[in-house]
């Protein structure tokens, strides 16, 4: 991509019309400035027949880059083996859904560790990942705010380099949360972007898949989201390392004040 785009999770929350749907919601995201969505089917891939014309028309006119965050329900390593097929098959559907919309990225959590090692879980689920189609939706693995869940941004960086169609998505909130408050400052931030770069190369830093918020946690890890400026996550030095190393792809805020705390971030780093 040949920039940073700025967008929502989900449908904005104050733009005063009496039907929100993902159509109207696109074409108000763009009046007020913002670039991208993030499509939510965490309960079910609300992508249907009846809208789905309406979303893509929306989206070309307004030319906004829509995600998707698949489906809570997904744990490819599941206790029973029907349990991970299931899983595969959400998966499959929310890649078919946003397909029709002519979207870019599937997000997804790919796992709990329950009672594997974390060497057993990455197998297993670096197993089911390869059983996935490409159809042209990049597959990004999100980094996991909670010590339970499978997604450390080792792990999620080692699946990107052993499975081509698998990418990153990096969910700074998450990784601050998971670490009980580690992300304090700039070098943090830098950190994790070297990283990256270091493991992945360079043009995985120009088509990166990004997520930020207010968070709340406790030593086991995220707890819930929170207002931008009622959290203690530092999305100012969070940003000025972005810029710093030139970051291009897509930012997604996530939390209760949507549009308002993604506007805040867009003009946030436009001034820095």
């Amino acid at each position: 991509m040949d920039k940073l785009l700025f967008g929502i999770s989900g449908l904005p929350i104050s733009s005063g019309l009496k039907t929100i749907n993902y159509a109207s919601g696109i074409q108000y995201i763009k009046s007020i400035g913002l670039d991208a969505m993030e499509l939510l089917f965490v309960r079910n891939v609300n992508v249907t027949d009846k809208n789905r014309d309406k979303i893509l028309e929306a989206k070309v006119e307004n030319n906004i880059y829509l995600s998707a965050h698949g489906s809570h329900y997904i744990n490819l390593n599941a206790d029973e083996q029907k349990k991970q097929d299931l899983s595969i098959e959400r998966i499959i559907k929310a890649m078919e859904g946003l397909l029709a919309v002519k979207g870019r990225s599937l997000v997804f959590h790919p796992g709990f560790y329950l009672k594997d090692s974390k060497e057993e879980t990455y197998n297993t689920i670096k197993e089911n990942l390869m059983k996935l189609p490409y159809k042209g939706v990049d597959y990004r693995l999100e980094t996991t705010g909670k010590r339970t869940q499978f997604g450390t941004l080792e792990e999620i960086v080692s699946l990107c380099k052993e499975i081509k169609y698998c990418k990153l998505c990096i969910d700074f909130s998450h990784i601050h949360a998971r670490g009980n408050g580690t992300l304090k400052g700039y070098r943090d931030f830098v950190k994790i972007l070297e990283y990256v770069c270091k493991e992945l190369g360079r043009p995985v830093l120009d088509d990166l898949h990004i997520h930020m918020g207010g968070i709340s946690y406790n030593e086991t890890g995220e707890r819930n989201h929170l207002p931008l400026l009622e959290s203690d996550f530092n999305y100012v030095e969070c940003l000025k390392a972005i810029k710093d190393f030139d970051v291009k792809g897509c930012i997604i805020l996530e939390g209760p004040l949507v549009e308002k705390d993604a506007i805040l971030l867009k003009n946030t780093y436009s001034k820095l």
